[in-house]
């Protein structure tokens, strides 16, 4: 799992109440798949492949809340996954046991995302190789 120094500055400013729980989806997200990165956008937790993927809202809370920015484009069905607009979703976390209980759900979220082509990302399409 790579981390980024960037995020555990971030990390230590914070002095986050639900912090236990956002490294523990953090961690979750992050071995889910190789590809996805992490930064702070925005003033809070982002992960990225190919893009926005989700960021941490809310943080100040006792609870750790993700929003997937482009949700409602991840394949799949999973019970955890709230909302029913046009883009985003949200998994709403407890603390770090009750993202134990739903790191299997979690990690198929991001396989999920990681495994879609760039333009069903919301990407823009790859130029053409001349």
């Amino acid at each position: 799992m790579k981390t980024n120094p960037e995020v555990e500055l971030w990390f230590a400013e914070k002095k986050l109440p639900a912090e236990a729980t956002i490294r523990r989806v953090r961690e979750i997200i992050l071995r889910a798949d190789r590809r996805m990165t992490e930064f702070v956008k925005y003033g809070t937790l982002t992960f990225g492949y190919d893009g926005d993927f989700a960021t941490f809202v809310q943080v100040s809370k006792k609870q750790a809340s993700v929003m997937f920015n482009r949700g409602a484009r991840i394949p799949g069905k999973f019970p955890h996954l709230e909302g029913t607009g046009p883009s985003a979703r949200f998994m709403r976390f407890a603390d770090p046991a009750d993202a134990q209980a739903r790191a299997a759900e979690l990690g198929k979220i991001v396989v999920a995302w990681c495994s879609l082509t760039p333009a069903e990302r919301g990407s823009p399409k790859p130029a053409a190789k001349r």
